[in-house]
């Protein structure tokens, strides 16, 4: 699913725009595969992705971070305390652990110590934010944060003083940083993005998100403005259907130009904290004996080239995603990048683009219009 570092601040001419360089590392899931812990660590900790977008609670099923490669740093407090976070599009809230976590997740990762910090001002609220396998639980602090060179003042966010054991032990991120709508918050905190509005910080109400294919580098984060570079291909524009997630309407998905799955039309979600295609349960088996995998999703490498796109139908255009994102290489071996799921929606079956689909295109989230724009890399 996906990584971040960010520490770059791009002034242009007009207004304000930071860009956050993305650093891409190896995935939870290839580091407990290298330590050949990783049939053991799914065996002992199964999961359910789909807890993440139920309404009503702020959810962030951390084992969805077993693939995670892309992430940023930022700052905290006054002198700054650095953090690497996930720029998760999935959820809201900012959080950290701190020095009052002895969780072992907790001290084998940078911990925040309001004590060091002459800004930071506490509060008696707690936060609460349940995961797939247990919950974080920590307490609510104001304090600057630092992205890219500007400082958003008096940003509340979350002191985790317990997390879930085992497997944040092995990632290499820190925290969270949320960047959907303030209506999924937990605890009603007010997020990042949110506040660099209020405090006219970002020159447009939007932020926007490259991904860098394989080893390239280049990934980035940029608030408050379009890189025209990675806009040749023109913008396609979609609107939200639901301003709590970046909510989306598809009337499709077909592969190979025949219709698969989606028919009657869905939602979905794009969401840079999941690195995965994630399908509802009978779309992802079919897709599966479509592509003639294994249960376990491995496919033979030597039959990618034969493969279909896997087409998107949205806003009455066409989003290909072709089998060499699709289908995910590591060790040898060969493997579909798709994530089977269900999460009951009134609007129907949900899908959520995680990176699999972002790395196709240079992703815009726009606040100013709730659209998300596409354009084809």
């Amino acid at each position: 699913m996906k990584l971040l570092l960010l520490l770059a601040l791009v002034g242009l001419a007009q207004g304000f725009q930071t860009r956050v360089p993305l650093k891409k590392m190896k995935s939870l899931r290839q580091r407990l595969q290298e330590q050949g812990l990783l049939e053991s660590y799914l065996e002992q900790h199964p999961y359910n992705l789909a807890a993440k977008y139920f309404p009503g609670i702020a959810v962030e099923p951390l084992e969805n971070y077993m693939d995670d490669e892309y992430f940023g740093t930022i700052s905290i407090g006054t002198p700054p305390q650095e953090f690497t976070v996930v720029f998760d599009t999935g959820s809201s809230n900012l959080w950290v652990p701190s020095v009052f976590c002895s969780s072992p997740a907790c001290r084998n990762h940078n911990r925040f110590n309001p004590a060091e910090s002459s800004t930071f001002l506490s509060t008696n609220d707690t936060l609460f934010i349940a995961y797939g396998t247990g919950s974080m639980t920590g307490v609510l602090g104001y304090d600057t944060v630092n992205v890219a060179g500007i400082n958003v003042r008096n940003q509340i966010f979350g002191l985790a003083e317990t997390e879930p054991g085992d497997f944040f032990y092995y990632t290499p991120f820190d925290g969270i940083l949320g960047l959907a709508f303030p209506s999924i918050a937990s605890s009603g905190a007010t997020p990042v993005f949110d506040n660099m509005i209020i405090e006219n910080l970002v020159d447009r109400h939007l932020f926007s998100v490259y991904l860098s294919r394989d080893s390239q580098g280049g990934s980035f984060v940029l608030f408050g403005a379009i890189d025209p570079y990675y806009t040749t291909e023109g913008i396609s524009w979609i609107p939200l259907s639901a301003e709590t997630y970046w909510q989306i309407t598809m009337e499709s998905v077909s592969l190979g130009g025949t219709p698969v799955a989606c028919s009657s039309g869905c939602q979905a979600i794009v969401d840079t904290g999941t690195t995965l295609l994630a399908v509802p349960i009978r779309a992802f088996r079919t897709l599966m004996r479509r592509f003639g995998a294994s249960s376990s999703g491995e496919i033979s490498c030597e039959a990618i080239s034969n493969l279909p796109n896997l087409i998107f139908h949205i806003n009455g255009k066409e989003f290909p995603v072709p089998p060499r994102a699709y289908v995910l290489r590591s060790n040898g071996y060969c493997t579909l990048g798709l994530q089977g799921m269900d999460v009951p929606t009134e609007e129907g079956e949900l899908w959520i683009l995680g990176d699999v689909f972002i790395r196709e295109y240079y992703v815009i989230f726009d606040r100013a219009n709730n659209k998300v724009g596409l354009s084809r890399l």
